[in-house]
C-alpha cells in the first residue's frame, strides 16, 4: 500500500521484534510514547531517537519503508520545530523535532511488525470481561477495523479531490477541495453503511 499512513505498513519477517507479543509491543510503544512526551530535554530527546532507530534496526524494516511512512510526519516535525525555535529558541525546537521523529519510527516498528488483525484479536480479548456490563468486543475490534481500513481510502480521496481542484486552477480555494471532499467522505461511509446493513451486520 503505498500512502504515507501507519496503516498497512506490514512486513513478514523473523526478527526479534516480529516474534514479541502483541501485548509487549504495544505496552511498550505506550510506555516509551509516554516517557517521550513526559521528558522534557533536548538530551534525552536523542536518547529516544536511538531507541527509535534500534527498534527499527530489530525489525529489519527497509529504508524504503521508513522513508515512505515517514515523509509527513517529518514535515510536520520540522514546522513544529520551526515554530518552537521562533517561541522557545533552537533547544526546544530540536527536542520537538526529535521527539516527533522517534514517535513516528517507534510507531512505525511495531506497525511493520505486527498484522493488523493480530491487534484486533488481541483487542478482543483484553476486553472480553467487559461482556458483563453489555459490551461487545468483536463490534468494538470490527469498529477499529473499518477504521483502520477507512484511512487509506480517505487519504487518497483526499488527494484525488486536491488534485482534480488543482487541475482547474482552483488550487488556492479552500472551498474547491473541501466541499467535494467532505460530500465524497459522507457518500462512502453511508456506501459502508449500506454494505453492511446488507449483511445484517449491526443488527441486533
Amino acid at each position: 500500500m503505498s500512502n504515507p499512513l501507519l496503516v498497512g505498513v506490514y512486513q513478514p519477517g523473523t526478527s526479534l521484534l516480529h516474534r514479541l507479543p502483541v501485548g509487549a509491543k504495544l505496552g511498550g510503544l505506550g510506555v516509551l510514547s509516554l516517557t517521550i512526551v513526559a521528558v522534557r530535554d533536548a538530551r534525552a530527546a536523542v536518547v529516544f531517537l536511538a531507541v527509535a532507530v534500534a527498534l527499527a534496526l530489530v525489525g529489519r524494516i527497509g529504508l524504503r519503508m521508513l522513508a515512505r511512512t515517514t515523509r509527513s510526519v517529518l514535515l510536520i516535525a520540522v514546522i513544529a520545530g520551526a515554530v518552537q525555535w521562533w517561541v522557545s529558541g533552537p533547544a526546544k525546537a530540536v527536542e520537538t523535532l526529535l521527539d516527533l521523529v522517534s514517535l513516528a519510527l517507534a510507531a512505525i516498528a511495531v506497525s511493520a511488525t505486527t498484522p493488523v488483525n493480530a491487534i484486533l484479536d488481541s483487542l478482543v480479548r483484553w476486553i472480553s470481561p467487559l461482556r458483563r456490563i453489555g459490551v461487545d468486543p468483536d463490534r468494538v475490534a470490527m469498529t477499529i477495523g473499518l477504521a483502520v481500513q477507512a484511512l487509506p481510502g480517505t487519504v487518497a480521496l483526499a488527494l484525488e479531490t486536491r488534485d482534480a481542484a488543482r487541475a482547474r486552477g482552483l488550487g488556492r480555494h479552500p472551498r474547491a477541495y473541501l466541499t467535494p471532499f467532505v460530500i465524497r467522505v459522507v457518500a462512502r461511509a453511508h456506501e459502508t453503511g449500506d454494505a453492511l446493513a446488507a449483511r445484517g451486520v449491526g443488527d441486533d
